[in-house]
C-alpha cells in the first residue's frame, strides 16, 4: 500500500506540472524562433532573428537586445539580422520586446559567439640568460623605468621584489603578510597595484617608496596576473574572463572572454601588454598566448616547451610563468614558479 501511495504520488506530481507547463505555453503568445538559430556564430556572420507567432495575433512592433544592449528592430515585422562583426566573443544574450494590441510580451535565448581565427605558430630566439631566484614562485613580473619588478606567491613567502635581472640579486623586497598569497603587479600613474589570490584584497603603493597607499577589494573568483595599457588596468581570476579595471575607483568596468577558435581558454595567468596586444601565459601550459584585447581572440601562439629543458629542476619546481616586456631592448624575459632562471627573448617576425 505504501508503495502504491508514492507511485500515486509521482504520477500526480508529473500530471501537475505537465499541466502547469502546458497552461504557461498556452499563455505565450510569442517565442524567439530557436529553429533558425545555430548555437555557435563567428563574427563574419550575422545572427538572423524572427518571432514565432503562435495564435497570429497581429504584431505592431519588435524590439531586440543583445547583451542588454539595444540592436535594433521594426514595426510590424519580427524578422531582424544582426551583423556580428563587432561583438566580443562569447555569450550573446538575446532579448526580443514584442508589443502588439496594445500589450507587451519578452522572450530570450543565448547564442555563443567563437572566434574565426588560426592563431598564428610563432617562432622566439634566446637572447640571453640570467640566473633568477628559485626561491620565488612567480606570478607577476613587469618592467618600470628599466628595472625589472616581480611579484612571489605562496602563502607566508609573499613579497614584492626589484630586481637586477642581469645578476638576479634582490635589490628591494616587501614581504606580505602570511595570510595573503601575492598574485599579478602592474605600474601605472607612478603607482604600484598588487592582487592577491583568494583574499578578494588588492594593494596600492607608491611607485618610487612602497609605501602602502591603499587596499582594495575586488569581487571576481580570484586574482591572477595583472596588466594595463596606459590608461587602463587588465587582469583575471583563473577563468576564461580577462577584467578592465579603472585604476582610480578600481572599480571593472569591462571584460573579453579569452577563445582560440571555438574553444574557452580558462586559467589564463600572467599578462603583458605589447604593442596593443595581450601576452599571457596559461596555468600549467608550456605556451604564450596573443590575444585581441578588444574581443579576446587568440591570434598568435609561441611554444615554450623547451626552455624546461634549460633550468635546473628541483622537487620545489613549477610551471612556466612570468612575462615581462622590456621596450628598451624590444625583449621579452620569461621565467617559471621558482625557476632558476630567467630568459631573455626576441620573438621572431
Amino acid at each position: 500500500m505504501r508503495k502504491y501511495n508514492a507511485l500515486a504520488f509521482i504520477l500526480l506530481a508529473t500530471l501537475l506540472a505537465s499541466s502547469c507547463k502546458d497552461k504557461n505555453q498556452a499563455e505565450n503568445n510569442f517565442s524567439i524562433n530557436e529553429e533558425v538559430l545555430k548555437a555557435q556564430y563567428t563574427p563574419k556572420e550575422s545572427l538572423d532573428l524572427e518571432i514565432k507567432n503562435a495564435k497570429n495575433k497581429k504584431i505592431d512592433s519588435v524590439v531586440y537586445s543583445i547583451n542588454n544592449v539595444k540592436a535594433g528592430g521594426a514595426k510590424g515585422t519580427s524578422k531582424f539580422s544582426f551583423p556580428l562583426k563587432d561583438q566580443k566573443l562569447g555569450y550573446q544574450n538575446v532579448k526580443a520586446n514584442i508589443y502588439f494590441e496594445g500589450e507587451k510580451e519578452i522572450d530570450s535565448s543565448r547564442v555563443e559567439l567563437i572566434s574565426d581565427i588560426t592563431p598564428k605558430v610563432l617562432t622566439y630566439t634566446i637572447v640571453n640568460t640570467y640566473p633568477h631566484d628559485i626561491n620565488s614562485y612567480t606570478e607577476g613580473l613587469e618592467f618600470y623605468k628599466d628595472t625589472l619588478y616581480e611579484s612571489a606567491g605562496e602563502y607566508g613567502k609573499s613579497r614584492l621584489l626589484k630586481t637586477d635581472y642581469k645578476t638576479g640579486k634582490i635589490l628591494k623586497s616587501l614581504k606580505l603578510e602570511d595570510k595573503y598569497f601575492g598574485e599579478g603587479i602592474t605600474f601605472i600613474n607612478d603607482k604600484i597595484y598588487q592582487l592577491t589570490y583568494k583574499e578578494h584584497t588588492g594593494y596600492i603603493y607608491d611607485a618610487k617608496t612602497w609605501k602602502l597607499e591603499k587596499t582594495f577589494v575586488f569581487d571576481k573568483l580570484e586574482g591572477w596576473g595583472m596588466t594595463n595599457d596606459g590608461k587602463n588596468i587588465y587582469f583575471n581570476d583563473s577563468s576564461e574572463k580577462i577584467w578592465k579595471m579603472d585604476p582610480k575607483t578600481q572599480k571593472t568596468i569591462d571584460n573579453i572572454n579569452v577563445y582560440s577558435t571555438n574553444t574557452k581558454i580558462k586559467e589564463v595567468n600572467e599578462l603583458e601588454w605589447v604593442d596593443g596586444k595581450i601576452y599571457s601565459n596559461i596555468y600549467q601550459k608550456k605556451a604564450i598566448v596573443v590575444i585581441n584585447p578588444v574581443n579576446g581572440a587568440v591570434e598568435g601562439m609561441l611554444d615554450m616547451s623547451n626552455l624546461e629543458k634549460l633550468i635546473t629542476r628541483l622537487p620545489d619546481t613549477d610551471v612556466l610563468n612570468g612575462i615581462a616586456y622590456n621596450p628598451k631592448t624590444k625583449t621579452f624575459f620569461v621565467t617559471g614558479k621558482n625557476w632558476n632562471k630567467m630568459f631573455e627573448i626576441k620573438i621572431n617576425k
